[in-house]
């Protein structure tokens, strides 16, 4: 089967991409708390930020032809799906609200999927940019 067919290469792309980008997702936030002592979720941010960013890409190239389902699986659904985060935004949001950081859960709530769908719409614009 081929890998975008649904057969067990783009399960184990989509496995693969998953393992990686989980593991990125993790060192990323720890790197970036390591440098920023805040209550905002700045880590949750910069890899929404840069999965969002990457799966723009990867559409882009996908539309374009240049990018095929092997690498949407293992980049877009794998790699981006695991190195993005709803769930960690949405935990991280409740818990500031919980915490009396009103103002820093509202931040959170808007920002995230502003600067999530800004930088897929930049994504895409680059390969659009890019691809002429």
């Amino acid at each position: 089967m081929t890998a975008g067919g649904g057969g067990w290469l783009t399960w184990a792309s989509v496995a693969l991409g998953g393992a990686a980008g989980a593991c990125l997702r993790y060192l990323v936030d720890r790197a970036v708390r390591a440098r920023h002592e805040s209550v905002f979720p700045w880590g949750t941010l910069t890899v929404n930020a840069a999965g969002s960013a990457l799966l723009g890409t990867v559409t882009g190239a996908a539309w374009a032809g240049a990018a095929g389902p092997g690498a949407v699986a293992l980049l877009g659904t794998g790699l981006c799906g695991a190195l993005t985060t709803y769930s960690a935004f949405s935990y991280e949001t409740l818990r500031l609200a919980e915490r009396g950081r009103a103002r820093a859960a509202l931040a959170n709530a808007v920002l995230t999927p502003a600067v999530a769908l800004g930088s897929l719409w930049a994504g895409l614009a680059l390969v659009r940019y890019l691809a002429g």
